[in-house]
């Protein structure tokens, strides 16, 4: 069984994370969504069972879809899924350097793969820190979530 990973905060989780998931669907047997657990301290941080709600919620139709908290580094919760790759969302030149001394350094020490998935063009703004700074000035964010 393939089993494939994406893992993140998700605080909140966009139309671009909805985005990647739906793309990386069809590679693998199994995806899992990892969520960052709550030791992670940023500011306003929603509760990871929140987050996790939310998502599970948008997936429930996707019987190869599971929604699990993750502790450590990735690399650790992938090979507890029994995955072999790392599926990540690159939106610009800064998170492709980013991802890419990640993704080295985890299969150095892991042998797990990253795939790099680009943002769709038109996604390629947004992120949770946009969209929890449009939230916190009390702009309607719902346009960057996606619909159930």
């Amino acid at each position: 069984m393939r089993t494939g990973v994406f893992v993140g905060s998700f605080d909140p989780f966009t139309i671009g994370h909805d985005s990647i998931v739906r793309r990386a669907l069809g590679l693998f047997d199994r995806l899992v969504i990892g969520v960052v657990g709550d030791q992670v301290h940023k500011p306003d941080m929603q509760p990871a069972e929140q987050r996790m709600q939310a998502i599970k919620e948008l997936y429930a139709n996707e019987s190869h879809v599971m929604v699990k908290p993750y502790y450590g580094l990735a690399v650790d919760f992938a090979k507890e899924e029994g995955a072999l790759y790392i599926i990540k969302g690159v939106r610009s030149v800064k998170d492709f350097e980013y991802e890419r001394e990640q993704a080295d350094i985890n299969r150095q020490i892991s042998g797990i793969e990253t795939i790099l998935m680009f943002a769709e063009p038109h996604l390629a703004s947004v992120s949770s820190s946009v969209v929890r700074e449009l939230r916190h000035f009390g702009r309607d964010v719902s346009e960057f979530l996606p619909k159930k």
